[in-house]
């Protein structure tokens, strides 16, 4: 085993199976994650003794409830480096925090004709809610291309700014080819203008460490899924001033201080925007994946993956046919590839006969095919339990197909 590689694939027992008669290759984390038992466990636990409907109850599992809600939010907290635990939000996903965004900071402080800055390399849920706000407002959506490496230039995002710029609103990681985005120096030069950032970190917070006041980026949102937790909660960090000066996003209990037919009052935030009861047992899963990886370490992770991704990388570059989708200088460890004379779908399905799941598709991400000349890719995306075997696994499915196909 190489120094950087960790031993993690035991704590994961969906790893453990064999799909078609195979050892599972699971490369398909950039979609979801795998879960550890931790995290399994945990969820299990709070249903078999804590269950309960959080805040207001006096009961006694109401009040454990309660409890590992609010510590699920401080680990969250703590996992951001935010200044305070009322700058989280929890959400059903990264996408319903852009929604939340667009839908409550847009549309109450965007009129017609302020432009909001994207990159062509977004991911349709930090795309759909801009468009649907133009529609409605009358807003203009300003796009920065993407190089033919999939890079994107910290020149060109300077370049769209002026001042009708409202906003900046871009991955920190790109989902279908891995850019890691320069967001250090594009935060300072946006900041610079008096315009706000929001990142979208879906494709970050597993592989490494996210210090939201560091960058002192003004909107931060992940899912819980692609972070070895469960579906169905994610997160909007966003500043404090920003989230008070806020409506709500939607109506209903536990986001009011009163209600009258004649007037309601809002809580304060992160209240205001948790309307109804929460996804508990999820928060309670999210802190245990908090746990888990913060366990780790993100130097070991980081190290891991990264030797992933240059054994990835040059294994799949040597076999002929073979071409490799969105070669950055910094990336993440997501893969994208095409096969001559394979379509995407197609291979997908051949490796999945040997028990090697990758994505296959255009990955949510449209328009970044299109400026690539693409309808679709190959994506192989690594997490902490995988390991040069599974690449083995997958150069020799790959040989496979296209001996099948050829």
């Amino acid at each position: 085993m190489a120094e950087t590689e960790l031993n993690v694939a035991h704590d994961f027992p969906a790893l453990a199976q064999k799909v078609h008669g195979h050892r599972l290759a699971y490369l398909d984390s950039g979609a979801s994650a795998q879960k550890p038992r931790c995290v399994i466990d945990a969820m299990s636990r709070f249903y078999e003794t804590d269950y309960a409907n959080i805040h207001r109850g006096v009961h006694e599992l109401s009040m454990r409830a309660t409890q590992a809600y609010d510590a699920a939010r401080e680990s969250v907290r703590s996992f951001l480096n935010a200044a305070y635990a009322d700058e989280i939000v929890f959400t059903r996903g990264a996408t319903e925090s852009l929604n939340l965004v667009a839908a409550s900071w847009g549309r109450t402080f965007l009129k017609a004709g302020d432009e909001v800055v994207l990159t062509q390399l977004e991911h349709h849920a930090n795309i759909v809610p801009w468009q649907m706000l133009r529609q409605e407002k009358g807003i203009v959506l300003r796009v920065v291309p993407i190089q033919a490496n999939g890079d994107v230039l910290i020149e060109d995002v300077r370049a769209a700014l002026n001042d009708k710029t409202k906003l900046v609103s871009v991955a920190h990681v790109s989902n279908a080819l891995g850019t890691v985005l320069p967001v250090e120096e594009l935060i300072a030069a946006v900041h610079a203008r008096g315009i706000p950032v929001l990142l979208d970190g879906a494709q970050a917070v597993s592989h490494r460490a996210v210090d939201v006041q560091a960058l002192d980026v003004d909107f931060y949102v992940f899912s819980g899924h692609k972070l070895y937790g469960p579906t169905g909660i994610g997160v909007l960090y966003g500043k404090r001033a920003l989230l008070k000066s806020m409506p709500p996003y939607q109506g209903g209990g536990d986001m009011i201080a009163s209600v009258t037919f004649e007037e309601t009052l809002y809580q304060e935030p992160p209240s205001r925007f948790e309307a109804g009861t929460p996804a508990i047992a999820e928060a309670v899963g999210l802190k245990a994946a908090i746990d888990y990886v913060q366990g780790i370490g993100f130097k070991k992770i980081a190290a891991h993956e990264a030797a992933l991704l240059a054994e990835g990388t040059a294994r799949l570059a040597a076999i002929d046919g073979v071409r490799l989708i969105g070669t950055a200088p910094k990336k993440s460890g997501i893969l994208s590839f095409v096969v001559n004379g394979i379509h995407p779908h197609d291979l997908g399905t051949i490796l999945d006969g040997y028990g090697v799941a990758i994505r296959a598709g255009h990955h949510c991400a449209q328009p970044a095919m299109e400026a690539l000349g693409l309808v679709a890719t190959a994506r192989v995306s690594f997490g902490i339990y995988n390991t040069s075997a599974d690449i083995d696994a997958l150069v020799a499915a790959l040989l496979k197909a296209k001996e099948l196909m050829g």
